[in-house]
């Protein structure tokens, strides 16, 4: 029996609670996607119980209806009449979800949106300032030589200027010109300033002070900062902003950028630095005093919030607690294996997420920051891995609480500072063992927590439990009459790509793997050309060029879907060459994509070709498995 679109858009628009419920609506080949004012209001069993509606799920705040390719598309256009909402992309949709998110969960993802951008940066010279520091600590004569110059010149450089990395991406991010932006992260590591790092060891009067509109400016630099980096590029995308809507055209060439780097200067080197300072002192005088709080108690709550002092970049100005523990009589440095093993443990975590991460691009970002945590340089870890799924980063405190308690507890002390991790290992020679024990705990714990509770995101950022949950809600298809005519049919599927079949549980996708669009297999392509496995219509097609609906012989409705999270690629390294609506012969080439390039950005190639009514055929049948050529016998269906 056909499906009644209109009856359908209507009932999910009912259930919805309306259009005084809605924010915005789009579609993608097989999904509704949907932005709701609250979903509380909404009967989720309702909703999932509607006849076309083969799942719902909510992620990021979107709300996701698993409909089908073919069909999606038209309960969509239904869906808008219905509505009177008008067509909205899947971009538009992910912000108005974004834009409805908790502020926590909206500044998070505005840290990721930074720091992924200047990731290879910050590996690179992670990794680099590790190796160099840990030979300079074991070959004193390389320390002192013009090769550890040179290196270490070219490892410091990206964190150096690490505020102008940053200060680049957050106005690319915020909207704002990348180079006025620029222009504010240098000013905040001018070498007019005192060096962010010399503050620590110089007496508040020593640091010197402009006195404008009636109070002080501190003359101090940036340097390693993070937050108010991004905050005052924030600032400033919004005064250029609001200047291009006040500014007359004639002299907005100049005057908007002179007033928005002079207004942004300003309230950063007056306002936010001052505020960001004193903010300093409090943590650096909590620090000093919460690790003398007796049995370890104080070590593990500082082991907890050191990663935290990391994101707001203030985690070098430690150095001066350790050189006071360094010039006592005892002359050791207890602070060192607290720090350390809170780095150890977020490396643990980055690792985990590493090597259980599919995504490619995710791994090669993982790995290396893991090892540059390992020798003591988080950032890369912290920001271009752990923060960004927040899990990992939650772990990673545990791991480095618990590994902090048994550094108080075991006594350790350093005999300098400046280096954490497995370098730690040459300034605690008294103390091997039990050093080694606290990076072993560390590591142990951040690993397994993050192992057994990180889970990787889907396409279109479902997580994979979310997928299965609601393929496991909705557990069997409502039950339909056969397409007319297809009792004894004996039609087939042939296959669209050259390459080797896969079973549909091994696609690396849950959506798909589950069957909860239909069943089929997957293939994985040798020839980036897909033509069309039977003679009939193209039902759908995407923007992005990466997959396509058909209709067939007997009612069959077949899915090529090229690649997993291949949507991201926004339609790079695709070529569409039919449109919907167009009649096709079987074997006709229907699009080519480019393999490598989506290897490249880090995605899958396994394309998924599923029937989204295989419910319909009782004998619908997977025939053909391992390497198969175009047009081959893939799915065969009997009445």
């Amino acid at each position: 029996m056909a499906m009644d679109y209109g009856r359908c858009a209507k009932e999910i628009y009912e259930t919805l609670g309306g259009r005084d419920n809605l924010v915005s609506a789009a579609h993608c080949a097989t999904r509704l996607r949907l932005v709701t004012v609250d979903n509380s209001k909404i009967d989720m069993k309702k909703l999932e119980n509607i006849d076309g509606v083969k799942g719902v799920f909510s992620n990021n705040g979107q709300l996701q209806l698993i409909i089908g390719t073919g069909t999606v598309n038209k309960v969509y256009d239904e869906f808008l009449n219905i509505s009177g909402m008008t067509a909205a992309t899947k971009e538009e949709v992910k912000a108005a979800a974004a834009a409805k998110q908790p502020f926590f969960k909206r500044m998070i993802k505005a840290l990721g949106d930074v720091f992924v951008p200047i990731l290879p940066a910050i590996v690179a010279s992670g990794l680099m300032m590790g190796l160099v520091e840990a030979l300079g600590k074991a070959i004193p004569t390389f320390a002192g030589s013009d090769w550890y110059g040179i290196l270490d010149l070219m490892a410091n450089t990206a964190f150096t200027f690490l505020p102008v990395l940053i200060a680049v991406s957050a106005a690319r991010v915020f909207g704002g010109n990348i180079f006025l932006g620029a222009v504010i992260g240098m000013i905040m590591i001018h070498p007019g300033l005192v060096n962010a790092w010399a503050v620590s060891s110089m007496e508040a009067a020593e640091i010197p002070v402009w006195h404008l509109f009636g109070f002080p400016i501190r003359q101090v630099g940036y340097q390693g900062h993070v937050i108010p980096v991004v905050i005052a590029v924030w600032i400033m995308c919004r005064v250029e902003k609001w200047l291009h809507g006040h500014v007359p055209e004639m002299i907005d060439l100049f005057v908007t950028p002179l007033c928005t780097v002079l207004i942004t200067a300003f309230v950063t080197l007056g306002i936010v630095g001052p505020v960001f300072s004193t903010a300093e002192s409090y943590v650096l005088a909590f620090a000093g005093w919460i690790i003398t709080v007796g049995y370890g108690v104080g070590a593990m709550i500082m082991g907890a919030l050191y990663p935290l002092t990391v994101v707001c970049g203030i985690h070098h100005m430690y150095n001066v607690i350790e050189a006071g523990m360094l010039s006592a009589a005892d002359g050791l440095n207890i602070w060192m294996p607290i720090a350390s093993a809170a780095n150890f443990a977020q490396g643990a975590a980055c690792l985990a997420v590493g090597l259980k991460a599919k995504n490619v691009k995710t791994k090669s970002v993982a790995i290396p920051s893991s090892i540059s945590a390992a020798l003591g340089i988080t950032e890369p870890a912290i920001f271009g891995v752990n923060l960004r799924f927040v899990k990992p980063l939650v772990c990673g405190i545990i791991g480095g609480a618990v590994g902090a308690l048994l550094g108080s507890l075991f006594h350790i002390g350093a005999t300098s500072y400046g280096v954490t991790g497995l370098p730690g290992f040459l300034i605690t020679l008294d103390y091997t063992l039990q050093y080694a024990i606290v990076l072993a705990v560390s590591f142990g714990i951040s690993f397994t927590l993050t192992w057994f509770t990180w889970k990787e995101e889907a396409e279109d950022g479902s997580s994979s439990g979310n997928t299965k949950a609601a393929a496991k809600e909705k557990a069997e298809p409502a039950e339909t009459e056969g397409p007319k005519g297809a009792e004894g049919a004996g039609k087939a599927v042939l296959a669209p790509l050259k390459g080797t079949v896969i079973a549909r549980e091994e696609i690396p996708d849950p959506t798909f793997a589950s069957g909860i669009l239909g069943d089929g297999a997957g293939i994985i392509p040798e020839v980036g050309e897909v033509v069309a496995p039977f003679d009939g219509e193209i039902a759908s097609v995407t923007d992005t060029r990466h997959a396509i609906g058909l209709t067939g012989p007997e009612g069959m409705e077949v899915l090529i879907h090229v690649g997993i999270d291949t949507v991201k690629m926004n339609g790079d390294g695709f070529q569409l060459l039919v449109s919907q609506g167009e009649k096709v012969k079987a074997g006709q080439r229907l699009l080519t994509f480019d393999i490598s390039k989506i290897e490249k950005a880090g995605y899958s190639t396994v394309t998924a070709v599923l029937m989204a009514n295989s419910a319909c055929y009782p004998d619908f049948k997977v025939v053909k498995t391992g390497k198969t050529d175009q047009m081959e016998k893939l799915f065969t269906i009997e009445g």
